[in-house]
């Protein structure tokens, strides 16, 4: 029996490069070099993308685990314009909790030079300087564990492993009221309950916005149902009164809805299990049964909880027990999907076809439930019927700052909407530092206030309009003003160099090979997907649809000279171990989004990585 450890395919890892510099290392720069004998784990992310933020999640538990052999290295790599400002992602940081040290790098030279083309991307670095494995999406950490497993054995033995404490360096925090709070609600008695994300509480605030009431919740991590003091959540979000007094909250890392009752101060969980929804998972049943994906804000509209499922790009409703409002506190009631079909996009419709894109706001009126589908920079809107409609944003890769008809109008990934008394709706255009506003009636987008720091909510309060300031950790109470603030007009398209592809005939190739110790499950049929789509729908002449083969020949318009390309992939694998009756699997799947340009001499081979390329795969690495 050969006991060695596998042959891989090594390549040189190249430097790290960012013109932003490194955050949580004390200042202090690092090469390689310098993290030679460790093993380096490369995360590249970006803090607008819910998967790199589930990324993050799944890493904690493998930097704790492993922390005197593994340095995870954050490469902050930006898909908007307001992601490549130093100071947005030094807030980031902070506001994810992240505890290992970042790269900034606003020109994507790292991003580059590693060949990275989704966010967000791992790459596997051994303690030689040598890149053993590259995955593309989340729900990988399993496989990366196991490798880190065999590479501390291995040089170990080598003596080339070097064990000690890592380069990360906590900032001091700071002492505000609030940290990156996200959203908030009016409560009957007049104070506001706001989501202090960061500290993972809720507090509640006096009518002057700004005196604390109370504090509720541990402060800590964590999914306990108990009283205010003793409760905990884990980077909550949207807050929605219900029609019993009570406000149910969007637990979003804890991937579950809480209802906490400002009289009694307890918090209960209505539903979610705790656990990420993964495919495969129902997606109705039982409330506290079914899993869910980072709900990131909740409305009360025609009987029902509406639940921005941001993580999975769908909506999702809590339906209580009996569809009576006083079930709530019985801890019965369902969940099941509404609307989306959990590609990524902006595609209206009907509910069940509808494609969204992270939606991250909601507010009900009578007649509609308008969101906020912040990766598409869109305002968008749900009928009574059912059908999906847009009023604002073209698709994933178009945003600025633009007024005026609503078919031209640009917003930049907002993250909030509010309903105004005249029937239009006021928008938190996060990443633009301003409120919008979008009149049905005329078709137009104007914009109300400047000058705010990442507003991701806001409350209405008579004639005032009261802002999640989220990145100033404050409420700001501003007027509505009778005349719109006028801004110069700036469009934008993602940062992403466009591939380079030759008109005609596009050989799409998805590359998956399972990680070490597994192989694809064909149990029940095939174990694979591949789903196509452009923007504009124009570009493609041919190839468009869903199938099982994961490679697939397209035919490209040559009268579109550039556009992009919507890529989704899915596969299982399952532990190839002959004696487990009931192996682990494991779904992977990636979104790309990928921007080509027609040119003659351009590719006529597109590949995408699926999954980790560990073993004696070709790397994809340069």
């Amino acid at each position: 029996m050969n006991d060695s450890p596998r042959r891989r395919v090594r390549v040189r890892a190249p430097e790290l490069v960012g013109k932003g510099g490194w955050l949580n290392t004390g200042d202090r720069s690092y090469s390689l070099a310098d993290l030679r004998g460790r093993i380096v784990v490369l995360d590249f992310w970006t803090f607008c993308c819910i998967n790199c933020l589930h990324v993050l999640d799944e890493l904690r538990e493998l930097e704790h685990k492993h922390r005197d052999t593994v340095v995870v290295i954050g490469v902050h790599s930006p898909k908007f314009v307001h992601e490549a400002e130093h100071g947005a992602v030094v807030d980031a940081v902070e506001r994810y909790g992240v505890e290992h040290p970042v790269l900034d790098d606003p020109e994507l030279a790292t991003w580059k030079q590693y060949a990275v083309r989704a966010w967000p991307t791992l790459v596997v670095i051994d303690p030689e300087g040598y890149v053993v494995a590259q995955h593309a999406g989340e729900g990988h950490v399993h496989a990366i564990e196991r490798l880190v497993t065999e590479l501390e054995a291995e040089h170990e033995a080598k003596g080339t492993l070097r064990r000690g404490d890592g380069p990360y360096v906590a900032p001091e925090p700071e002492p505000t009221v609030l940290r990156f709070p996200g959203k908030a609600v009016l409560l009957p008695s007049g104070n506001f309950l706001v989501s202090d994300t960061t500290r993972h509480q809720l507090v509640e605030l006096e009518v002057d916005g700004e005196s604390v009431v109370r504090r509720i919740g541990q402060g800590s991590r964590g999914l306990t149902d108990s009283t205010s003091v003793r409760s905990r959540f884990n980077e909550p979000q949207g807050l929605a009164l219900l029609p019993d007094g009570s406000v149910v909250v969007a637990d979003t890392v804890n991937h579950a809805l809480r209802r906490f009752d400002p009289q009694s101060g307890r918090t209960t969980t209505l539903a979610g299990t705790g656990h990420q929804w993964m495919r495969g998972d129902a997606t109705s049943g039982p409330a506290r049964e079914v899993n869910l994906s980072s709900p990131w804000d909740v409305a009360w509209w025609q009987g029902r909880v509406w639940i921005a499922m941001a993580g999975i790009h769908q909506l999702w409703a809590y339906d209580p027990a009996g569809g009576t409002s006083q079930a709530f506190g019985s801890g019965g009631g369902t969940v099941s999907v509404v609307a989306g079909t959990s590609n990524e996009g902006l595609v209206d419709g009907p509910a069940d076809e509808a494609w969204f894109a992270q939606p991250s706001g909601l507010a009900a009126t009578a007649e509609r439930l308008w969101l906020a589908d912040s990766e598409t920079s869109a305002l968008r809107w749900v009928a009574p019927d059912g059908k999906v409609h847009t009023a604002v944003g073209t698709g994933l890769f178009d945003f600025g700052h633009r007024d005026g008809a609503a078919e031209q109008a640009l917003l930049q990934h907002p993250l909030g909407v509010t309903a105004l008394p005249d029937g239009s709706v006021a928008i938190s255009d996060t990443y633009n530092h301003a409120v919008r506003r979008y009149d049905p009636a005329t078709g137009e987008v104007t914009t109300l206030a400047t000058d705010l720091r990442e507003p991701s909510d806001a409350v209405l309060v008579g004639d005032d309009i009261v802002v999640v300031e989220s990145a100033r950790h404050r409420l700001t109470r501003l007027r509505l003003p009778e005349e719109s603030v006028r801004v110069e007009a700036v469009a934008h398209r993602t940062r992403r160099a466009a591939t380079e592809v030759a008109p005609g005939k596009l050989h799409l190739d998805v590359i998956f090979q399972a990680p070490a110790g597994q192989k694809l499950d064909t149990r029940y049929g095939p174990s694979t997907r591949l789903l196509v789509s452009a923007s504009p729908p124009e570009l493609l002449l041919a190839g468009e649809g869903a199938d099982t083969d994961l490679a697939r020949t397209l035919e490209l318009n040559p009268a579109v000279p550039e556009g992009v390309l919507h890529v989704s992939a899915m596969a299982a694998s399952c532990d190839d171990d002959p004696a487990e009756e009931y192996p682990a699997c494991h779904v992977h799947q990636q979104d790309w989004g990928v921007p080509v340009r027609l040119a003659e001499a351009g590719a006529d081979r597109l590949p995408l990585v699926l999954a980790g390329m560990d073993g004696e795969a070709d790397s994809q690495t340069p």
